[in-house]
């Protein structure tokens, strides 16, 4: 592999350029799925190739090809000089990469099984049988089962000197039940709350489908008779379940660099976190603590290095309520305008990237991805049952449900998997119709109190669009349950 890497770093600087790297990635993917006490389908995908990556003049070209031998990576190195020499006629200004150290290693996912090895006869079995769980409960008559794992494979070699190797996981076990109203038709669906990890088939066996399956189905039946929701400005406690979107979206989203600066503007929208803002923006209120973090154990963005060949590594983008700094990919950190704003905000010089970079496969130029991002804990003892007892009149939400939020990243609008009334310090019941309202600043100066370390958890999407061409990243977020004063609460079953 080596020496193959070293044909394109060879032909590349031959060809004029300052800077080469090359990705040879093989990439698997495994999907199985059942409805009721049926297979719907089993699918095995794998690719493998290579791109690479050129700065000829300031100007970045790639090309790539899923033909790897010593030839092919000549011609299609060559190419990518040429599209680099044929961009310049585009490029508004050059691009200047900061010293990087040059690196020889290699990190797997610390995982303990590899899910590619698990018979698909063990997979749909387990499914089946947690089907069958989910579908004793009365008035449960639909589930849908499956498992999602992904294994990359990836060598990456730059000009630099570094010389990288990685091996990395991910698995999602699902399951969802479908609950039917015998008597007025109508139908609740209930999901369970498991979001994928960066781990192996372990995750698997220790989220226990079959022993969840049944409470799944029972909440979905509870959904068809729950009370609907009176509207108006109420106290909100949130668990980890829901709370991770409501991160990836207007965190996770927001702090992007290139979107900040308009780079994503004409595909996925901009960032109210302009760079005016930075280290002078109350983003939330003092207990707000949001961390960017490529290094905590079975997170779906975790690596040890990203696509620049950069060691990854954990910062604060909100520190005590404050906004204090951005996603970043080693060409970002010299971008002029992001120096200054640091300088004017007080903050310190900075000459290395944050680790950032990702492209989903090695035929995708890679670009500036979101890392995990976590909401700490409190430092203070806090349970959820604290939360709740402390709130007079509120809603409980957990899970993932529908949302949508504007195209900076500022208003948006919520719903969870299940809501439950609380009433004098106590869950009194579900609810149905819910969803909430709010800004992004308004609603994290909202937060009030948050759980301690025992409470935290983490969950996460596998599928974060982005770019154009689109590219797909996987993203973990965590966060303890949390609790929001004044937020508007609408009811999603009246009109109008």
């Amino acid at each position: 592999m080596k020496e193959l890497a070293d044909v394109a770093l060879n032909q590349a600087q031959s060809g004029g350029a300052s800077y080469a790297d090359i990705r040879v990635s093989r990439h698997k993917n495994q999907s199985v799925s059942t409805r009721e006490q049926r297979v719907q389908s089993v699918s095995n995908q794998e690719s493998f190739g290579f791109g690479v990556r050129v700065l000829v003049n300031g100007t970045w070209g790639f090309a790539a090809s899923h033909i790897v031998d010593k030839e092919t990576i000549a011609e299609v190195t060559d190419r990518a000089v040429a599209i680099a020499k044929a961009n310049q006629a585009a490029q508004n200004r050059p691009v200047t990469l900061p010293p990087v150290k040059a690196t020889q290693a290699k990190w797997d996912s610390p995982i303990k099984k590899d899910p590619f090895d698990v018979p698909i006869r063990e997979k749909i079995d387990l499914l089946l049988n947690a089907n069958a769980e989910a579908l004793k409960v009365e008035g449960a008559r639909f589930v849908n089962s499956r498992m999602l794992f992904l294994n990359e494979q990836k060598t990456f070699a730059s000009t630099d000197g570094s010389y990288i190797e990685q091996n990395l996981y991910r698995s999602w076990p699902s399951l969802s039940v479908t609950a039917i109203n015998p008597d007025g038709g109508g139908f609740e669906s209930r999901d369970l709350e498991v979001y994928p990890r960066g781990a192996g088939y372990e995750f698997v066996e220790e989220t226990d489908l079959v022993g969840q399956a049944q409470k799944t189905a029972e909440e979905a039946v509870m959904k068809l008779s729950a009370k609907s929701v009176e509207p108006g400005k109420k106290t909100l406690i949130l668990a980890p379940s829901h709370l991770w979107l409501t991160i990836h979206e207007s965190v996770g989203h927001s702090t992007e660099l290139d979107r900040a600066l308009g780079y994503e503007a004409n595909y996925a929208g901009t960032s109210f976190l302009t760079l005016d803002k930075l280290g002078k923006l109350k983003f939330g209120s003092d207990i707000v603590n949001f961390r960017a973090d490529k290094t905590i154990e079975g997170g779906l963005a975790t690596c040890g290095y990203d696509d620049d060949g950069v060691q990854t590594s954990d910062w604060y983008l909100v520190r005590d309520g404050l906004f204090i700094d951005y996603q970043t990919i080693r060409e970002q950190v010299m971008w002029p305008e992001y120096r200054q704003a640091r300088k004017n905000a007080g903050l310190p010089e900075v000459n290395e990237s944050y680790g950032c970079s990702y492209g989903d496969s090695w035929s995708s130029i890679p670009f500036q991805r979101m890392p995990n991002i976590h909401l700490d804990a409190a430092k203070e003892p806090r349970s959820l049952d604290d939360l709740i007892s402390g709130t007079d009149d509120g809603i409980y939400i957990t899970g993932r449900g529908s949302y949508s939020i504007d195209q900076q990243r500022y208003n948006f609008q919520f719903g969870g998997q299940t809501a439950w009334e609380i009433k004098h310090g106590k869950i009194t019941g579900m609810l149905k119709d819910v969803a909430y309202q709010a800004n992004t600043q308004e609603f994290w100066n909202a937060c009030d109190a948050i759980g301690d370390e025992s409470t935290w958890e983490m969950g996460g999407s596998y599928y974060d669009g982005k770019g154009q061409p689109g590219q797909i990243n996987a993203v973990s977020h965590g966060c303890p349950p949390s609790r929001f004063q004044g937020i508007n609460i609408l009811n999603t079953g009246r009109t109008i």
